[in-house]
Order: structure tokens, then sequence, then C-alpha cells
């Protein structure tokens, strides 16, 4: 009997030696620049080229009407008339530096309260359900109280940003403290690693995957709630950016200026995102062993 039992854990050690054997070979090597550009970027290219191509065909084939769907031709001589004018990177810059310094003014204000709420259990039931609710609601409901509170000016623009972005990344954060394994929390306490140590060293680390994409959510977040700041609150003072490119397209019946801020607005978000938030994410799964390279 006691040496049925010495055999079958004998058995379950092999075996849990094994499977940690095998963990340790998983391969989370960096893939080579070329099987990148393959597998990530020809997709969404040949994916863009196929909606132009039948954009082309419905306006070449008189399926719709110019008025309704301008060729792409009109859509290229507005952007090279604004390149021509030296105002395309100009616009560009201007929404992109607002939106970017907007995330970052939510990053700092987000993070220390999701930790707040993802660590007291009273701030978590009080603000909790606030920030969720914050969160659903559409961004373009702020920007008239903050036309009122602060006038047409830069301020209104970051106030509309931060109510948009600052649930997100405050939520992200707290989901993922919530997914940390308790028993990290407890060998880092049996280590000493305590207070603002364990938070540190203990808890951020281990949420960072959640964290990372409430940073991705934020700053979608944040981009949409510029768009319809800029779109609504159009004014000289606050410079032309995308938003009010937008707008002024609406208002001089210009189709191919509207769909050319359309498509400016779509490749900025993605570029950022494709820049800036994917590596970073790729990053920490890959330090985790979570993105395996087959």
């Amino acid at each position: 009997m006691a040496s049925t039992e010495t055999k079958a854990t004998r058995d379950d050690l092999a075996g849990l030696e094994a499977g940690l054997d095998a963990l340790d070979a998983v391969d989370v090597r960096r893939s080579p620049v070329r099987e990148i550009l393959v597998k990530k970027t020809l997709p969404p290219v040949l994916a863009v080229a196929l909606v132009l191509a039948v954009w082309q065909l419905l306006v070449s084939a008189g399926v719709t009407e110019e008025n309704k769907l301008p060729p792409l031709t009109a859509v290229w001589d507005s952007l090279s008339d604004m390149w021509v004018k030296g105002t395309l990177v100009e616009v560009i810059w201007t929404s992109v530096s607002r939106g970017l310094l907007g995330f970052l003014l939510a990053l700092a204000i987000g993070t220390p309260l999701g930790l707040l709420v993802a660590r007291v259990k009273f701030v978590r039931a009080a603000i909790g359900p606030i920030l969720q609710g914050l969160q659903s609601l559409p961004s373009v409901a702020w920007v008239p109280p903050a036309v009122l509170w602060f006038g047409l000016n830069d301020a209104m623009m970051f106030t509309v940003i931060l109510l948009g972005a600052v649930p997100s990344i405050a939520n992200g954060l707290v989901s993922g403290i919530d997914q940390v394994p308790p028993l990290y929390l407890r060998a880092g306490r049996t280590l000493g690693a305590t207070g603002i140590k364990g938070v540190w060293h203990v808890v951020v680390p281990a949420a960072l995957p959640g964290y990372v994409a409430g940073l991705k959510q934020g700053w979608a977040f944040s981009w949409r709630s510029l768009m319809a700041a800029e779109i609504i609150a159009s004014s000289p003072d606050l410079g032309l950016g995308l938003g009010q490119l937008l707008e002024n397209g609406r208002n001089n019946i210009d189709l191919p200026g509207v769909f050319l801020a359309i498509i400016l607005i779509l490749v900025v978000g993605i570029a950022i995102d494709l820049l800036i938030f994917s590596p970073l994410e790729r990053y920490v799964l890959r330090s985790r062993g979570l993105l395996v390279t087959s």
C-alpha cells in the first residue's frame, strides 16, 4: 500500500516537472520584421485596398450619385490642396497634440483613482458604480456643460477628454487588479511587500495586462471625446483640428472634404494604436509568456 502511494506521488511529481519543462520550452522569440509586416500589416492594407476599389467601382458604375459618395479623385484633390497650402500637417498636429496631452492627463488621474477603487472597499462601493456609469455615458453629452463652464477654449476640450477617458483607464486598472491571483499577494506580504511596496512591486506588475487594455480603451475614448468636442464646439480661437475640418466640410457642402476628414480621423486613431499601444501590449504579454510565436 505504501509503495503504491509512493509510486503515485513520484508519478505526480514527474508529471508536474514535465509540465514545467513544457512551459519553459514555449517559444517566446521576437517575430522577424518581415513576418510582422506580412501577418499584421498586409491584411489591413489589403482590406483598405478592397474598400477603396469597391468605393471607386460604385462611383464609376453610377450606382450612387457624386453628391452622396464623391469619387476618390475628388478626395485626393482635397488632400493635395491641403498639402500644397501647408495646412494638412498643422490640422493633424492640432488634434493629435490635444488628444495625447489629454490622454496623459487622464492617465495621471485615472491610474491613482483606479488603485484607490481597487484597494479600498469603501471607495469601490461609493465610486465604482459611478465610474461604470460614466464609462457608458457618451462623451458628446459633456460638450454642452463644458462649453458653459469654460467657454470655447482648450480647457473645455481637455475637460471633455478627461471625462471620457479617466473612467475607462480607472476601470481597466481595477479589472486588472481584480484578476491578480491571491497567491501573489500572500507571497508578497510574506516577503515584506506591504502597503505602497506591495502595490508597486506586486499588484501593478501583476495587473499590467488588464491595465494596458484599459489604456488602449482610454486612448479610444480620448480620441472620440476630442472629435466630438471639436465638431460641436467649433471656433476660430481653437485653431483648425480634424473635427473642425469635418464640420467646415459640412457647412460648406464639401462632401470630398467631409470624407477626407473622416479618413484622416480614422487613420490617426489607428496609427496611434499601432505605433504605441499595440507594441506595448505585445511587450507585456510576451514578457509573461502569454504571447506565443508559432
